[in-house]
């Protein structure tokens, strides 16, 4: 974890910020403001946010620097849908996505029986696939891959195919740890 960060579920306060940070990635499909603000609202419990370290003057919370939105998939409701992950370009490089996916994933275990991640990545989007493939190596689970949406399913011309990954069943148990024999 990132020095000075917290983690923190979303507020409503925060859908700006995180439309601005997901703005600023110039990687993720920008949603309107008013998406971010009852993500924050609805699916706060499944999603998650990195603050600044910086409080308010009267102990308000930092601001945010990075999150994740995701929620349970009503048909699987053991399956944690990953949607977004987005970290401000001046708190990128130093581990705060895979922090706050543990970190996620944990909670959604704890509090909901998560045991399956699910993600879609597009096959240019080197950064998203080796964050999800070393957070399954972290937690000793499986990854499967298979086109969930592919380029025809998109109205605009141009949009690359959405690659579902599958990761699971994630342990019960904190991330894979080497033991000191290893």
């Amino acid at each position: 974890m990132p020095q000075g960060v917290t983690l923190d579920s979303p507020r409503l306060e925060d859908g700006a910020a995180l439309w601005r940070i997901a703005r600023d990635s110039r990687v993720l499909d920008l949603n309107s403001c008013y998406s971010y603000l009852l993500w924050c609202r609805d699916y706060a419990e499944t999603s998650i946010v990195a603050r600044s370290g910086d409080a308010g003057a009267h102990g308000e919370p930092g601001a945010p620097v990075g999150f994740i939105t995701g929620y349970t998939r009503p048909a699987a409701p053991s399956t944690l849908l990953v949607w977004q992950v987005a970290v401000d370009e001046t708190h990128r490089g130093r581990g705060l996505a895979a922090a706050m996916l543990d970190a996620l994933t944990l909670r959604a275990r704890s509090e909901r029986g998560v045991d399956v991640i699910e993600t879609t990545i597009t096959p240019d989007n080197a950064a998203s696939r080796r964050l999800f493939t070393s957070f399954a190596t972290r937690h000793g689970a499986a990854v499967s891959r298979e086109v969930l949406f592919d380029a025809a399913a998109f109205p605009e011309d141009g949009h690359a195919p959405e690659v579902l990954y599958r990761i699971g069943p994630i342990a019960p148990s904190h991330p894979h740890r080497p033991s000191p024999s290893q």
